[in-house]
């Protein structure tokens, strides 16, 4: 007996919002999807560069979030850029409401992934965006980074 591999499901990292914002509380969300939508998901046909999180209702929704169309989804295929529900229990909804509301906050999904009982998860941020000098100041500490990282490489 043989046991099957597991294809283990993507992990899709939104590296842009790290780039844009500081991170000041992170949380995991779940979210509706339909079924050509997970499976879109688990062949890693996502992206999350664009996308943003929006109260309506009392109710978050992620928008601009692209999951391409599955391939073998006939009629019942869905919108690649449809609007999704993020589930969250009502107490954690109303902070994140209050919070969202304040000057210079918004909510940013930065990761989307598979959960260990397989239901899909996307985890939002409240973020507060960068100024210039502090993207610059970013850029300049990465770059500072990699050329220690050659010089390290070099001595070895």
């Amino acid at each position: 007996m043989s046991e099957k591999k597991k294809k283990k499901a993507p992990e899709i990292v939104n590296r842009r919002a790290t780039f844009e914002y500081h991170f000041v509380s992170r949380m995991e969300a779940g979210i509706v999807l339909r079924g050509t939508e997970i499976k879109a998901f688990r062949a890693g046909l996502v992206n999350l560069t664009d996308a943003y999180c929006l109260f309506e209702k009392g109710e978050l929704f992620l928008r601009n979030l692209f999951i391409a169309e599955y391939e073998y989804g006939t009629y019942s295929n869905h919108e690649p850029r449809r609007i999704r529900k993020l589930l969250l229990r009502r107490p954690e909804l109303r902070k994140m409401e209050r919070k969202a509301s304040e000057k210079g906050f918004t909510i940013v999904p930065y990761r989307m992934y598979m959960s260990e009982r397989g239901f899909v998860k996307v985890e939002i941020a409240l973020a507060q965006g960068k100024k210039m000098y502090d993207k610059r100041e970013a850029i300049k500490e990465k770059d500072n980074k990699r050329e220690l990282e050659r010089v390290k490489k070099i001595k070895l």
